[in-house]
């Protein structure tokens, strides 16, 4: 009898383990590279900022990243990236969706969108259904690429897909994260000197990644990626979504350059 109660709750237990992780919600994220997991992180100095945030949230939820280099609105879902997410999201997950970088390659037809027909089309597909899903989808502008001109200013490289992403979030009643604002608030605190450290640049023998060198000012580093991420999970919190349930403390107490100028 002793074992058959021993084997019963051994059972229960199990049970529990399995119903436990299934019930456990998973943020999944769709972008671009600036949001994307990169390969040899030990090694490679560029890290989409999405590749940070399992350090910055608890073991309480997952963090499923599909964000993939190189992918606007469209090929994200003519590559049938998108039905990939649909087949395992489920009520209690989040999206996070952010594009816009490569949606402007005009030059690229399997990419290229117009921000205010199939770009806006693209998001409210994104939304929806997510939606249906049961899942919470959150709209982000893209960061913003450090291009600063030669009076010190920063100058604006995505035209209107910023503002389509906020009218797509106002229509629909979706929470928006404005990540071209808060970027462009970090990019202009740091400067044009500064600001390359959130960025990717290293003269030729510099590091032994890049032994050629490398001037990137449209991905960013671990240091960049992690205080962009940061920044997202603090906006997250002003607005007191749900997901801040899901944030460590200290990524909150943070105190990130942009939040004192």
């Amino acid at each position: 009898m002793k074992h058959l109660k021993t084997l019963a709750l051994c059972l229960t237990l199990a049970t529990f383990s399995v119903v436990s992780a299934q019930d456990k919600p998973t943020l999944y994220l769709i972008g671009d590279s600036t949001m994307a997991d990169k390969k040899n992180p030990e090694e490679n100095p560029e890290h989409g900022w999405g590749q940070v945030l399992p350090e910055l949230l608890t073991d309480a939820i997952e963090v499923s990243n599909h964000a993939v280099n190189g992918r606007s609105s469209k090929s994200f879902i003519t590559e049938g990236r998108w039905e990939t997410v649909l087949e395992t999201l489920k009520k209690g997950d989040y999206v996070f969706i952010q594009f816009g970088h490569n949606d402007q390659k005009f030059k690229d037809s399997t990419r290229y969108t117009n921000p205010f027909t199939q770009y806006r089309y693209n998001l409210e597909r994104y939304v929806k259904e997510t939606r249906e899903a049961g899942a919470t989808p959150i709209l982000m502008s893209s960061i913003v690429r450090r291009k600063f001109n030669e009076h010190g200013t920063l100058e604006d490289t995505h035209g209107n897909y910023p503002l389509v992403v906020r009218m797509v979030a106002n229509d629909l009643d979706v929470p928006f994260i404005d990540m071209q604002f808060l970027t462009e608030r970090l990019e202009r605190k740091l400067g044009p000197e500064k600001s390359e450290s959130i960025h990717l640049h290293f003269e030729p023998g510099e590091n032994p990644y890049y032994q050629n060198g490398k001037h990137d000012d449209t991905h960013l580093s671990y240091t960049g990626a992690k205080m962009i991420a940061s920044l997202a999970l603090q906006e997250i919190a002003r607005q007191g979504l749900a997901l801040e349930n899901y944030i460590k403390p200290q990524v909150l107490e943070a105190e990130i350059v942009t939040l004192k100028d």
